[in-house]
């Protein structure tokens, strides 16, 4: 079995019994910097073997890994910090073992974009992209016909360069950013995309609310917005218009939805 193990995303004492237990049983453990594991594990008295495994070799070890499931052995791989996969080696092994029809399960635990989600306060549906492609047309193709709040990673380098893309993209939006999750000196501030950050350490989760939150028919739902407009004596065009601007999306996205109507 490889286990897919969930570790801190900063307070050492926010790992799951669940994952200790499964660290201790495994066979060995691979991770992103087996210094940065071994200060956690040595933390909750684990001691197994460690093995490198990063974006830069996650191919190129893959078959020395799929050697301890050929041979039978448990097997734990963990990030750095947060969940394995999310913006962290991993996916590249669950193909292959799906592929092999090898066991594999999540041991579940912290990640960092869903604890910004909810520290915003901001309300679903939420799309989580991870960090922005350096390249203008990735980034522009990526946020097509989006809706929702969108939550980013962003790099301490990145964050102005960033935050004026989005703000220059989506609109001089509401936005909280945390840095440093679950650790002591946790921050997490409220502004706009527009507002120059000034900061030379650690990393973020931005979290940008494209609601309309103030507008209470977004409290409805998409069909029931529509026949608020309609019952007024909007025609069907007029309605789409409406709800498209209220919500902030695209209007090609809200007339699919009345092809049924």
């Amino acid at each position: 079995m490889v286990y897919f193990v969930a570790t801190p995303i900063g307070n050492l004492g926010e790992i799951t019994y669940r994952a200790v237990e499964t660290l201790k049983s495994v066979s060995a453990v691979f991770c992103e910097d087996t210094r940065h594991s071994k200060t956690l594990l040595n933390h909750y008295g684990i001691n197994k073997p460690l093995y490198s495994y990063h974006k830069f070799n996650e191919r190129a070890s893959l078959d020395f890994v799929l050697s301890f499931c050929e041979r039978g052995d448990d097997i734990a791989v963990i990030s750095d910090a947060g969940m394995p996969c999310i913006n962290d080696p991993g996916n590249v092994l669950v193909n292959a073992l799906k592929e092999k029809n090898y066991s594999y399960t999540v041991v579940s635990g912290a990640s960092a974009f869903v604890n910004a989600f909810v520290l915003s306060g901001y309300r679903p549906p939420f799309t989580y992209y991870g960090f922005l492609p350096d390249k203008r047309s990735e980034r522009d193709e990526m946020l097509d016909g989006s809706v929702g709040v969108a939550v980013f990673y962003v790099s301490v380098h990145d964050i102005k360069e960033n935050m004026a893309y989005l703000a220059e993209r989506l609109g001089d939006r509401d936005c909280c950013l945390v840095k440093e999750l679950s650790k002591s000196h946790e921050r997490v501030r409220f502004c706009k995309l527009s507002d120059v950050i000034e900061d030379d350490r650690g990393e973020f989760v931005l979290v940008v609310n494209r609601r309309k939150d103030s507008n209470p028919l977004c409290d409805l739902t998409v069909s029931e917005h529509l026949d608020y407009y309609l019952s007024s004596g909007m025609s069907k065009n007029e309605a789409v218009k409406a709800v498209a601007k209220d919500r902030n999306v695209p209007k090609n996205d809200i007339y699919k939805l009345t092809i049924k109507k």
